[in-house]
C-alpha cells in the first residue's frame, strides 16, 4: 500500500512544481497539500474503506481547483492549465469512477460525478457517466430524461439524445414523462434548426450548395408529430393528449401539429369529460380582435363572446356523453353528473373574473379588492375563487396577501394538490413585489411540513429555492424543520451565512459536531462564486474563535 501512495503523490510533483513556479502557491503550502494528499491516500487503500472517504478526497481536491482559480483571478495569470488544472481533474474523474465502481446503488454519487463534469468543463465525461450510470440504474426513467437533456443541452447533440429516448422508451414504453420529454426535445430540435436557418439567411449564406441543408420535414416538426403518433398509439388517455397538446403550444411554429392534436383529440376521445373540459376553457382563454378590446363596450362584448362558446362546448358535451349512456350507463352517468357540476362552477367563476376585469379596468381597486375578499367568504372550498383573489390582491400591491394565502392554506382541502400548482404556477409565488414573494414562499413552505410532513416540505424547499427571492426566514424555517428530523441539510443549495449558521448549530451544546465536516463539504460543492470567498473567510474565522 505504502508505495502505491507514494507513486500517486510523486505522481503530483510536476503539477504542484508549476504552481510554486508560477506564483500561485508558496513553497509552505505545496508542502501542506503533499501532506494532507498523502493522509487521504492512504484512507483510500485501506482494506476496508468508506464512502466517506472518498468524499473527502473529492472535496479536497475541489477545494484546490476553487482556490488555484481564485488566485489566477487575482494574479491575472491564465497559462500552464494543461500542466496544473487538467491533472486534478483527471484525478477526481478517476476517484469518482472507483466509487462508484464500488457504491453502484448511491445514486446521488453518480450524479454528483455528472455535476462535477458540467461545472469544471469536461463534459467530454458526462456521457460515459451516464452510460455507466443507466447501465446500473435502467429502471429509472428520470435518468434517462436526464441523459437525453444533457446531450441536448451540453453536448448540442440532438441525435444522441434522440438514441437515449428510444433507448428509454425499450424499457419503459409506457412511460408518459418519457414521451412528453422526447416530444419537448424534438420541438427544441427543430425550433434551434430553423432559427439556424433564419440566421443563414440574414447573413445571406448560400443553403442550397449541401454545406448547410435543412429538411423541410423536420423544420415543420414532423419528428415531433412521430413521436406522438407512436405515443397516443400506447397511452390512449384524453389527459396524456393534452399534455402534449400543451406542451406543442409552447412554441410559435406548430400551429400546424396544433391543429393535427385537436382533431385527433377530438375525434378519438370524446368520450372522456376531460377532453370536453379543454375544449370549454380554449374558448374562455379565445383571443379577441384587436380593435374590439381598445373599448370597455368592446371588451364586455369580447368576454360575453367567449362566455357563451364555453356554455355551448359544455352543452355539445353534455349531450355527446348522454349519446352513450346505453352502453356505459354507470360510467356516463359519472361523466355527465361531473359535466353539468362543472358549468355551473365554470360559470361561478368566469362571472367573478369578469366582474375583477371591469373594476380593474376602470381604476376602481378598492372595489377589485373588496369583491375579491367577498368572493373568498362565499367560496372558501374554490381553488380558482382563492387563485383570482391572491392574483387580484397581488397586482393591487396590497399588504393582506400574506393573510390572505394563510386563509386559503387553511380553508381550502389540503388533498387538493391542485391549489398548490396553481399558486405556484400563477403569480402567487413569483410576484415582482419582493415582501409578498417572500412571505407567501415561507407560509408556503409551513403549509408544506404541516398537511405533508418532512418529505412534502423537503420538496417544496428545493422548488421555491429557484425562484428569488428569498428571505432569511424561509431558509431558517427550513433549518429548524431539518432538526426537527434529526437530518442533515446536504442537499439544499443554502446562502453562505445560512451554512455557517447550521455548522454553529451543530458545534452548539444540543448539536453533532461529527456533521461539521459534511456539511462543509456539501457548502463548498453547491457554493458558486463569492459565496465560495466569503463562506471560506467566514468558516476560519469560526474555526480560530474569531466568529
Amino acid at each position: 500500500m505504502a508505495e502505491i501512495v507514494q507513486q500517486r503523490i510523486e505522481d503530483r510533483i510536476p503539477e504542484l512544481e508549476q504552481l510554486e513556479r508560477v506564483g500561485l502557491f508558496t513553497k509552505k503550502e505545496v508542502k501542506s497539500i503533499i501532506k494532507r494528499a498523502t493522509a487521504l491516500e492512504y484512507k483510500l487503500h485501506r482494506l476496508i474503506v468508506n464512502k466517506e472517504d472518498f468524499i473527502a478526497y473529492v472535496q479536497y481536491e475541489i477545494n484546490i481547483l476553487e482556490l488555484i482559480k481564485k488566485r489566477r483571478a487575482h494574479i491575472h495569470y491564465q497559462f500552464k492549465r494543461e500542466e496544473i488544472e487538467y491533472p486534478i481533474i483527471h484525478r477526481i474523474n478517476s476517484v469518482f469512477r472507483r466509487a462508484t465502481n464500488k457504491w453502484k446503488d448511491d445514486v446521488q454519487l453518480w450524479l454528483s460525478h455528472v455535476a462535477f463534469c458540467k461545472k469544471w468543463a469536461t463534459k467530454g465525461q458526462i456521457s460515459k457517466v451516464f452510460s455507466a450510470m443507466l447501465a446500473i440504474h435502467p429502471d429509472k426513467p428520470a435518468l434517462w430524461i436526464m441523459a437525453a437533456k444533457s446531450e441536448l443541452e451540453d453536448r448540442s447533440s440532438s441525435e444522441s439524445a434522440r438514441h437515449l429516448f428510444l433507448r428509454a422508451l425499450r424499457f419503459h414504453p409506457n412511460n408518459k414523462k418519457v414521451y412528453q420529454e422526447y416530444f419537448r426535445m424534438e420541438l427544441l430540435h427543430c425550433e434551434k434548426l430553423r432559427k439556424q436557418k433564419k440566421e443563414l439567411e440574414k447573413a445571406e449564406m448560400d443553403l442550397v450548395s449541401g454545406e448547410y441543408e435543412f429538411s423541410p420535414e423536420i423544420l415543420s416538426a414532423k419528428l415531433a408529430e412521430v413521436v406522438y403518433r407512436d405515443a397516443t398509439g400506447k397511452i390512449k388517455e384524453a389527459e396524456f393528449v393534452i399534455s402534449l397538446l400543451n406542451i406543442a403550444a409552447i412554441f410559435d411554429f406548430t400551429k400546424e401539429l396544433q391543429d393535427f392534436i385537436l382533431q385527433d383529440l377530438q375525434a378519438n376521445y370524446t368520450e372522456d369529460s376531460l377532453t370536453w373540459d379543454f375544449m370549454a376553457k380554449r374558448e374562455l382563454e379565445a383571443p379577441g380582435a384587436g380593435e374590439e378590446l381598445q373599448t370597455a363596450k368592446g371588451r364586455a362584448s369580447d368576454i360575453s363572446r367567449r362566455e357563451e362558446g364555453c356554455c355551448q362546448v359544455y352543452e355539445e358535451g353534455v349531450k355527446s356523453l348522454n349519446t352513450g349512456m346505453s352502453s356505459h350507463i354507470h360510467r356516463e352517468r359519472t361523466d355527465v353528473s361531473f359535466m353539468n357540476s362543472h358549468i355551473m362552477y365554470c360559470l361561478i367563476v368566469f362571472d367573478f373574473q369578469i366582474k375583477l376585469q371591469i373594476l380593474l379596468s376602470s381604476g376602481d381597486a378598492e372595489g377589485a379588492a373588496s369583491v375579491a375578499m367577498a368572493a373568498t367568504q362565499l367560496y372558501s372550498q374554490s381553488v380558482s375563487v382563492w387563485s383570482l383573489s391572491l392574483q387580484t390582491m397581488m397586482q393591487l400591491g396590497s399588504g393582506d396577501v400574506g393573510k390572505l394565502f394563510q386563509d386559503a392554506l387553511t380553508r381550502v382541502n389540503p388533498k387538493v394538490h391542485r391549489f398548490c400548482f396553481l399558486v405556484c404556477s400563477q403569480r402567487g409565488l413569483l410576484s415582482a413585489v419582493t415582501v409578498i414573494a417572500m412571505e407567501i414562499k415561507e407560509s408556503y413552505l409551513d403549509w408544506s411540513y404541516s398537511t405533508g410532513g418532512y418529505k412534502k416540505a423537503r420538496k417544496t424547499f428545493t422548488s421555491l429555492q429557484e425562484n428569488r427571492p428569498l428571505s432569511k426566514a424561509f431558509f431558517t424555517r427550513m433549518i429548524q424543520i431539518e432538526k426537527e428530523q434529526c437530518k442533515s441539510v446536504f442537499c439544499f443549495y443554502f446562502p453562505a451565512d445560512l451554512w455557517l449558521q447550521y455548522i454553529q448549530e451543530e458545534l452548539g451544546p444540543l448539536g453533532q459536531p461529527e456533521n461539521c465536516g459534511k456539511i462543509h463539504w456539501r457548502a463548498m460543492k453547491f457554493l458558486e462564486g463569492e459565496s465560495v470567498e466569503r463562506f471560506t473567510s467566514r468558516y476560519t474565522l469560526l474555526q480560530t474563535g474569531h466568529l
